[in-house]
Order: C-alpha cells, then sequence, then structure tokens
C-alpha cells in the first residue's frame, strides 16, 4: 500500500472519481473509490462512514446539479431522454398510420359502393337503350357517347344550328 495515510488516498480517490476522468471498469460508487484507494470496503464502511456520507453528498450534488460524475452515467441518462423521445415519436406514428389505414378503408368502401352505382346505372342505361331500339316510333335516341347538346341542334361552339 501507499505510505499516504489511509483517509487521504480515499479523499484523492473521492476527488478523483467527482471531477476526473474514472478509469476503466470502475464507476462513481462506493465498490470503485475502495478500490482506487486500496481499502477493503468492509474497513471503509466501519471506520471511515463519515467519508461516505461526504462522498454520497458531493455524488448526489452533482447530479442535481446537472454535472455527471461519471460520463458513463451521464451517457445512459441522454440515452434513455432519446429513447423516451423515440418512442414517443413511433407511438405518434403508429396513432397516424393507423388513421390513414382507417381514410384507406373508408375511401376503397367509398370507391367500391361508386362502382357499383356506376355499373347499374349503366346497366339500366343499356336496358333502356335496348328497350328505345326495339320501339319504331322513337326516331333518335342520345347514345352514351353523344352529347344531349348536339343532339337538341348545338354545335360544339354551343351556337344554335337553323
Amino acid at each position: 500500500m501507499s505510505e499516504q495515510p489511509t483517509e487521504a488516498r480515499i479523499r484523492a480517490a473521492m476527488q478523483l472519481l467527482l471531477t476526473g476522468p474514472i478509469p476503466d471498469n470502475l464507476k462513481c460508487d462506493i465498490k470503485s473509490l475502495c478500490v482506487l484507494a486500496g481499502v477493503p470496503r468492509a474497513t471503509f464502511y466501519r471506520t471511515y462512514p463519515h467519508l461516505k456520507a461526504e462522498f454520497d453528498q458531493q455524488r448526489t450534488a452533482a447530479q442535481q446539479t446537472g454535472q455527471q460524475p461519471d460520463p458513463r452515467l451521464a451517457r445512459i441518462e441522454r440515452l434513455k431522454a432519446e429513447l423516451a423521445t423515440l418512442r414517443e415519436r413511433l407511438n405518434t406514428r403508429n396513432a397516424e398510420i393507423a388513421d390513414l389505414t382507417q381514410l384507406q378503408a373508408k375511401a376503397l368502401s367509398q370507391i367500391a359502393a361508386q362502382h357499383s352505382e356506376i355499373t347499374t346505372l349503366r346497366q339500366r342505361l343499356e336496358a333502356s337503350l335496348a328497350t328505345a331500339m326495339s320501339h319504331p316510333q322513337v326516331s333518335s335516341v342520345p347514345t352514351a357517347r353523344s352529347s344531349p347538346a348536339r343532339t337538341m341542334g348545338t354545335s360544339e361552339t354551343g351556337k344554335v344550328h337553323s
């Protein structure tokens, strides 16, 4: 062990964890503090409860002011916030997709109904034309392709023929 007194080593480890870069495979916690200081945890808890309280207070104060002593924890918090935002966006998109799917189903239903109505009207028109053609007293029946204005004696420009 170092020749520094144990309390000084613990304080130096506290300072490193709270302000400096945290060494690999360590966190800003009591276990890592004990590893850095070279003090068994049991000894730390039994002999230095005042340093534990001080470390916990400083770590909590840093977290409350928005400073995260452990950059990995800060990253985790940032990623959690980003995940929450992405989940919210996903839920919004899913709701939009559900609304659009309902709108699509409604539109398709309306198109099918209109198609059915058009088909029925065409069949009625064809039946009427067939009936009209079978009666000789009708001299001229407009066909589906000719406009009613033409059969009444008007030209394509809208002028009346004499």
